[in-house]
This record gives C-alpha cells, sequence and structure tokens, in this order.
C-alpha cells in the first residue's frame, strides 16, 4: 500500500524522533502491567498522534478525521488514556527542557507568569461545567496557566469562568511550589488579589502584581506580562483551542499541552508553524 500524503500538522520524522521514545515506552508499561493481553496492538502510534494533532490544530469533530487515519474511536480512546496516564505532562516536561538547554538557559526555570484567559464554549459542554466571566461577559470556562520566562508552559488548570483568578491561581502557585521549586518569582497582573500574593509567600514564592498605567491609553506592553499574552496568541493558532470543546475540563488541559508539544517539537526542529492562511 503506497505511503498515504503528509497533512501540515503530521510530525515529520525528526518532530517524531523526539517523542517516539516516550510513547514507546508508554506501550511497553502499559504491555508489562498486563495491560494489552492477547494480540499485540496494530495502531501505530506514529499515526495515532498524527491524528490527535490533526483535531487539534484543525478544530474538527473527532467523527470528521480523515479516513487515512486510524478510525476516530480508536484515535479518541488513545488521547484519552494519553491524558490519563500523563503522557502529554511527560512529553511537555521534556520537551520543554530541551527547549530551555537549546536556548542556554537551566533545565528548571527560577521565575514564572500566571494569567488567565476566557472562552466560550461548546454546546456539548456540560452546563455545570460553565460560568460567566462578568468582566469580560463570557460564558464558558477560564483557562489558567502557568509559563516561565521563555513562554513556555509549566502548569494550566481548566475551570468554569466564574472562577476568580485568585482561586485557580491559588492551585497554581501550590503545583508550581511542588512541582518546580526552584521557582522564587512569579508576576500576575491586577486580577489576583493581595491575599495570594501573601500565600505565595508561605511557599517561598515572590508573587509581584504588573498593573497598567492607568492614565496611559491604548496599547501598551506590560513588562514580564507580555511572555504570557504571546503563549495565549501561540495556543490561538490551534483552532481547536479557539472555543472549548471538550465536556471534560482534564481533555481541555491536554489540548493545550497537545498545543505546546507541537510548538516545541517544531522549534527544536527549526520547523516553521504554518499558520491559519498558509495551511
Amino acid at each position: 500500500m503506497p505511503e498515504r500524503r503528509r497533512y501540515p500538522s503530521d510530525l515529520s520524522d525528526a518532530r517524531w524522533e523526539l517523542v517516539e521514545p516516550v510513547l514507546t515506552a508508554w506501550r511497553s508499561e502499559r504491555r508489562g502491567r498486563g495491560l494489552d493481553i492477547g494480540r499485540p496492538p496494530d495502531h501505530d502510534l506514529r499515526s495515532l498522534l498524527d491524528a490527535v494533532l490533526y483535531v487539534n490544530r484543525t478544530g474538527i469533530p473527532w467523527r470528521y478525521l480523515p479516513h487515512d487515519y486510524p478510525h476516530w474511536n480508536t484515535v479518541y480512546a488513545y488521547f484519552a488514556r494519553w491524558q490519563e496516564e500523563g503522557v502529554f505532562d511527560q512529553l511537555n516536561t521534556l520537551l520543554r527542557r530541551q527547549v530551555r538547554r537549546q536556548e542556554g538557559r537551566e533545565e528548571e526555570p527560577t521565575a514564572c507568569v500566571i494569567d488567565s484567559q476566557s472562552i466560550k464554549t461548546s454546546t456539548n459542554v456540560p452546563a455545570c461545567e460553565q460560568g460567566i466571566d462578568a468582566g469580560k461577559k463570557i460564558v464558558g470556562r477560564k483557562r489558567s496557566i502557568v509559563i516561565d520566562t521563555v513562554g513556555l508552559l509549566l502548569a494550566v488548570v481548566v475551570t468554569a469562568a466564574s472562577v476568580q483568578d485568585s482561586i485557580a491561581g491559588q492551585t497554581l502557585i501550590e503545583r508550581v511550589a511542588s512541582e518546580h521549586p526552584t521557582i522564587r518569582k512569579t508576576w500576575v497582573d491586577g486580577g489576583y488579589r493581595q491575599h495570594l500574593v501573601e500565600y505565595a509567600a508561605t511557599l517561598g514564592i515572590d508573587m509581584h502584581i504588573v498593573r497598567r498605567d492607568p492614565t496611559t491609553r491604548g496599547f501598551t506592553v506590560l513588562p514580564r506580562r507580555w511572555t504570557v499574552e504571546r503563549t495565549l496568541g501561540w495556543l490561538m493558532n490551534h483552532r481547536r483551542l479557539t472555543r472549548d470543546y471538550e465536556a471534560c475540563p482534564h481533555r481541555s488541559e491536554a489540548m493545550i499541552h497537545l498545543a505546546m508539544i507541537n510548538l516545541m517539537t517544531r522549534r527544536l526542529t527549526a520547523e516553521s508553524t504554518p499558520t491559519w492562511r498558509g495551511a
């Protein structure tokens, strides 16, 4: 059978080499636990990941996957399994460290930036998982992310849009203190309250609120804050993230990890990212 025509979202050979060891080890570990009893799986891991990246990049429903990928039900099952078993978290951590080394930095950051983004949801998201962001007048969900000063993802939490930034921020700062003990400073915007600053201090993290000058008119670049705004812009290049389509918040977080995995593999291999107009 001739090899299928590649899509712009598919992994190149160089990008596949970056992620293949993790997926192969994951499959071997499952076999070791006896979770793949019987006939060995006949689904190619690269094709499965290509299919998931296709959904992430184009924003199509799972059922609309092109027929030259594995069946959509199989692809979604693997996507869900990878999310549940922490494969996307593992890949994100591995690739982030490689990108930081490539840029001459230490593998673990010492500072980070926290911000949130409210996004509308689709009709398949349960009403109990949604809320209203009164400030931005958006009914949907809120993505709260932590990035390093390079703009790479450290942690993400998806909540209802009605959840205050400081509440989600407390969850994030606890995760940062636990998973990234080298971090000693973070920057946030005015939506994060003073009590969170005090709580971060108890964890050994100096939190600085970057406020916009009220006398300034029009767009201005805020020190440190612009890096997280740029990361949110990177996420918007993935159409699956322009609106939240996932019924489960953890699946939404996985889609954000996927977007960053896509970005970091391209950065490591010096491959350009096709834009909506270009691909």
